[in-house]
């Protein structure tokens, strides 16, 4: 399993990039792409949409199950990967690189630093 220490990750599987002019991007963490199989099918947020953070915010389908993806931080959806929608397989192959979710413009940024570091992550996905 790789968790890289440079982010930050949700219980719930999700990880989330270090603020970048108050901009983080989102995506699904490699333990929770492995456990969820091949994935088919993402459906991703409207760009504009304005969350709380632990909103549902997107699926993703597997051919073994659906899961919903959830909003680490408050903000509004700034971008979306939208070359998931003709490949999800890149989440399986790349769930830290070419299979990001979408990016968020972040309320309070600070916010971030109180998400699980990869070690609290690696002990919640090992007690899953």
């Amino acid at each position: 399993m790789q968790t890289p220490d440079t982010l930050r990750y949700m219980s719930s599987h999700e990880w989330t990039s270090a603020p970048e002019d108050g901009i983080v991007t989102v995506g699904i963490s490699d333990f929770a792409q492995d456990q969820l199989g091949d994935v088919v099918f993402v459906e991703l947020p409207e760009v504009g949409r304005k969350v709380s953070a632990g909103d549902a915010i997107a699926v993703v389908e597997s051919v073994k199950t659906a899961s919903d993806i959830y909003a680490p931080l408050a903000g509004e959806v700034v971008a979306v990967n939208e070359a998931l929608e003709d490949a999800p397989e890149a989440i399986n192959e790349a769930p830290y690189e070419g299979g990001w979710l979408f990016k968020l413009r972040v309320d309070e940024p600070a916010a971030w630093e109180e998400l699980l570091d990869a070690a609290g992550y690696e002990a919640v996905a090992e007690a899953d």
